[in-house]
């Protein structure tokens, strides 16, 4: 005889596993080497080494003998002296994790000494439905209300998404929703439960069918609706909206409507999260005596004090002239760049303003660094 294997290498788990964890790896293995439904070779003396190795890791004092003394520790059998009849009591564990895996296997509820309410329809939560939707730069930081057009499935409005009138208990599975059968594997004979084909499990049927969702509770609709967009949205992100998705099944919830969203880019300003830049051109003479120039921003122009000696690439913030967040209550920043812009034409008198600039002594000025530094590098 074969000598037989460690349990733990059987199930594939580390000797500190949880019992969570030993607990999926017998669900997993008992799915894959069911010989009802397994191609592998030899795959039913592997499901019933892996049904042996669960029985004792399962049971804390059995795992603490077989820690200790090993295969010894538990008999030569196990703990697996049969199948114990059809409630499973001679498994060693709990006999509802084999009938979850059952139900897995063939589609409805095993008979493991107890009802089950498998094969009833539950309620289950609609789709949710994502949208993308384009905004303007402006609707973006100041937020706005759009309406938008939906295709969802809804709750049929004629039947109240019964799919039917005139409600009766269904004659076939007497209210239960499941039809029991008998179901023959290795282990020896097993009642199961699956659902009632004639009502899908819901237990009752209806004299007279919604000729409007043909008995389904649902249809198919085209819907506008109204959401009020937060000002602040950005490039990318999401608006969950509640409850307008696909409708549920059998009294579920709706999903909901998630709006992803993708901002134009606008003509001056430029976003940076909640900041926003500008780039202000301004002349020479601008930049080298100074001036006041008034400055758009998003909320209105603002008369702004430029000093003198300003080159390109300086910047002035405007504390709080950003964009503000509904959500985070957060407020932004507007920075003011500036672009000294070189005149291409100029008149006479102009042109000799600039040679007689050209003869001033720039007093250990930046370009007269620039000179000294090339000098000495060359």
């Amino acid at each position: 005889m074969a000598a037989k294997r460690d349990y733990y290498e059987v199930l594939g788990v580390s000797k500190s596993a949880s019992k969570d964890e030993i607990k999926s790896a017998f669900r997993r293995l008992a799915k894959k080497y069911h010989p009802d439904i397994s191609k592998e070779e030899n795959a039913e003396e592997k499901f019933k080494e892996v049904q042996e190795a669960y029985s004792v890791l399962s049971d804390d004092n059995k795992r603490k003998a077989y820690d200790q003394f090993g295969h010894a520790g538990v008999g030569e059998s196990g703990a697996t002296s049969g199948f114990g009849g059809f409630n499973g009591a001679g498994f060693g564990f709990d006999a509802s994790d084999l009938g979850d895996i059952f139900d897995d296997l063939f589609g409805g509820g095993f008979g493991f000494g107890g009802s089950s309410s498998r094969g009833r329809s539950r309620a289950r939560r609609g789709s949710d439905i994502l949208m993308q939707v384009e905004l303007s730069f402006e609707e973006a930081i100041y937020g706005c209300e759009k309406d938008f057009d939906l295709d969802v499935v809804s709750v049929c409005d004629k039947c109240d998404g019964k799919g039917g009138f005139h409600e009766e208990t269904c004659r076939r599975c007497h209210g239960s929703g499941t039809i029991t059968s008998e179901q023959r594997t290795i282990l020896g004979s097993f009642m199961t439960k699956t659902t009632c084909p004639e009502c899908n499990g819901k237990g009752k049927t209806y004299k007279e069918v919604c000729n409007k969702c043909r008995g389904k509770g649902q249809i198919k609709s085209h819907k506008t609706i109204t959401v009020s967009v937060p000002s602040g949205i950005d490039n990318g992100e999401r608006l969950r909206v509640p409850g307008k998705g696909h409708a549920g099944e059998n009294g579920g919830s709706s999903g909901d409507l998630y709006l992803e969203f993708h901002i134009k880019e606008h003509k001056f300003y430029e976003r940076d999260g909640l900041d926003i830049y500008l780039e202000v051109p301004i002349n020479m003479a601008e930049a080298v005596l100074g001036c006041k120039k008034e400055i758009p921003t998003i909320y209105g122009n603002v008369k702004l004090s430029i000093p003198s000696g300003t080159d390109s690439g300086d910047k002035q913030r405007l504390k709080g002239k950003g964009i503000k967040d509904s959500t985070s209550r957060r407020t932004g920043d507007m920075y003011v760049i500036f672009k000294v812009v070189t005149p291409k034409r100029l008149s006479k008198e102009q042109k000799k303003l600039f040679e007689s600039l050209a003869n001033t002594d720039l007093d250990d000025s930046e370009v007269d660094k620039f000179i000294r530094f090339t000098k000495s590098n060359g």
